[in-house]
């Protein structure tokens, strides 16, 4: 059956009542009016979890989002598989389970920019590119993206070099570990520009959005050949790639016999902008045993006080943690979640969301918190993540970055407050390498007087890992970026980098 798309804001796409088909919904990033693209049905599984568990990553990979790509071709979509998960992730098996303590670590950080951003990115370049033939699109395609620190590079990775498309990353300045700044600034391709703006991850994401919305813009743009689309998580094209890593983690779990056919699974997640977990909920919806939801955030814990009180309240200091991509206080994702439990109504979601944009909050109705009840939600200190990190290195000598500790800290607490023993997948998000200097402090502040690299052989040494490509390569590479702007001047950074 096939899947359209619907803006989470209105029953409208381009004046018609019709939903969009996928390849329009990944090269407009942003419906017209601000929504979100949701597909009009979620789609359920048609090969039983017995059949998945006999497949590897890329054949998994097919049968999920052929279930939402419906007007790809079944020779377009594998040609999109293959060439994304190639020789530029570490493990054939393109993310290994890692058993640690009895919980399963979910390793999404194997590709070519060591955190699970890769995971879609290598991917949406090729469907971007063969959306746009789908669609006789002859602009070239500006991709705009506001980066909490691993979407930018994975993003710029994936598309640096390909033919038709430019890239343009905003970071915040002061607001992501020297890994992650070192990996953008260092970025190769004459179609990449990153920016460092005097501001916070969202006042990113917020100049980006308004950037998009820009009617005028728009039609300067495409005087001039150009049209925006988005790498960022709003983009349905990052959301479908992120379900199959679920639906995968279960398969395996199956076949390695840790799992009987139909036993259910709980999955945690460390999150910012909400879509990871939202992937992970599709996938439940999908006919995925899963049991609970567990929503692990950081000092920045604007969703868990969400999830226990029904209020989305953004009004509050916004924390600069070791966990940066998840220093987040307006999670863009959410909005798909509340569209749905809103009953897919679009005018009780934009009034939502206009509220959430006048007042900089929102309550949900005693009625659409019953939706939630999928949900777990707490959160992790600065203090019990370093003491995670430190915790299960000391138990098993696993070491894994700040992101996955959040998960693992807030997996302990799920435990302890339910006695709940079901098997349990943690989404590991980012190597250890990316967070270096927080992950070693964590584990003995004596190794907070090295250097950032010297840091990284140590970290080798003690993890028994070898140092990921992605780490030898900016050692010494040079910063071919470093231009920096204040949030008001975005517009016209992005029109100077494309000569208007």
């Amino acid at each position: 059956m096939e899947v359209f798309y619907n803006s989470t804001r209105s029953r409208e796409n381009n004046g018609k009542l019709s939903g969009v088909t996928a390849s329009q919904a990944i090269l407009k990033g942003l419906s017209d009016d601000g929504g979100l693209f949701v597909p009009d049905h979620i789609p359920a599984l048609d090969k039983s979890l017995r059949e998945l568990s006999k497949m590897e990553y890329k054949q998994v990979a097919y049968e999920v989002m052929k279930l939402y790509l419906t007007d790809f071709t079944e020779e377009e979509l594998k040609t999109c598989i293959e060439r994304a998960y190639d020789e530029k992730f570490d493990t054939d098996v393109i993310a290994p389970l890692v058993e640690a303590e009895g919980a399963y670590y979910l390793e999404l950080f194997h590709g070519a920019t060591i955190a699970f951003k890769d995971m879609a990115l290598s991917i949406l370049p090729h469907l971007m590119i063969t959306s746009a033939k789908k669609n006789q699109i002859k602009n070239e395609i500006v991709i705009l993206t506001a980066t909490s620190g691993d979407t930018g590079k994975a993003a710029l990775a994936g598309f640096a070099g390909v033919e038709g498309t430019r890239i343009i990353v905003f970071y915040p300045k002061n607001g992501v570990s020297p890994i992650q700044e070192k990996q953008m600034v260092t970025q190769k391709g004459a179609n990449t520009l990153v920016v460092g703006i005097h501001g916070n991850f969202d006042d990113a994401q917020t100049g980006v959005k308004k950037i998009f919305s820009d009617k005028e813009l728009a039609k300067e743009m495409d005087a001039k050949g150009f049209q925006f689309s988005s790498a960022n998580s709003i983009n349905i094209g990052r959301l479908v790639p992120q379900i199959c890593y679920y639906v995968y983690a279960y398969a395996k779990l199956l076949a390695e016999g840790k799992i009987a056919d139909g036993d259910q699974i709980n999955v945690v997640v460390p999150t910012g902008n909400f879509g990871n977990i939202l992937a992970a909920f599709y996938a439940k919806n999908m006919g995925l045993p899963i049991k609970k939801l567990i929503c692990a955030s950081n000092d920045n814990k604007v969703l868990y006080d969400f999830f226990r009180t029904g209020t989305y309240d953004r009004n509050r200091e916004f924390m600069l943690t070791s966990s940066p991509s998840m220093d987040i206080l307006i999670s863009s994702n959410l909005e798909r979640l509340i569209y749905r439990i809103a009953g897919n109504d679009p005018e009780k979601n934009a009034e939502l969301m206009a509220a959430l944009g006048g007042q900089g909050k929102y309550e949900i109705t005693d009625e659409m918190k019953k939706g939630l009840d999928d949900f777990y939600g707490n959160y992790a200190s600065e203090a019990e993540t370093a003491a995670e990190i430190k915790r299960l290195y000391e138990s098993c000598g696993y070491v894994i970055d700040t992101h996955t500790a959040v998960a693992s800290a807030v997996y302990q607490k799920y435990g302890k407050e339910t006695g709940d023993t079901a098997k349990t997948v943690i989404a590991s998000t980012a190597s250890p390498f990316k967070f270096t200097r927080s992950v070693m402090n964590a584990i003995d502040a004596k190794y907070d007087a090295m250097g950032d690299f010297e840091l990284v052989d140590e970290l080798s040494r003690l993890a028994n890992v070898k140092v990921p490509n992605a780490i030898e390569e900016i050692r010494t590479a040079p910063v071919l970026h470093d231009k920096q702007c204040d949030v008001d001047k975005m517009q016209d950074t992005v029109k100077e980098f494309l000569g208007m």
